[in-house]
């Protein structure tokens, strides 16, 4: 337990940001299935998934909260997908 007080401080602000992040990775992760399993039914608003799981994953990366590399390839991932189901 830390004794200085801005030390305190520090360790409720990470606690409290550790929640934050971990909710929106969690909101990430629903949206990203969600749209996965509307492309594999072939759902007529599988787009609207898709660009929504984007935007979401642009926001997480640009929040830091995941790296802005894996954003891009998970964003590509789900454009590779829905081009096949197109075909």
């Amino acid at each position: 337990m830390p004794n200085i007080k801005s030390s305190v401080k520090d360790v409720k602000k990470s606690a409290e940001n550790r929640l934050y992040n971990k909710a929106i990775k969690s909101e990430v992760k629903t949206t990203l299935k969600r749209a996965i399993s509307a492309i594999e039914a072939q759902s007529a608003d599988a787009a609207d998934y898709v660009k929504l799981a984007a935007s979401k994953l642009d926001k997480a990366a640009a929040k830091g909260i995941i790296h802005k590399n894996k954003a891009a390839r998970q964003k590509s991932r789900l454009a590779k997908k829905m081009a096949q189901a197109g075909e």
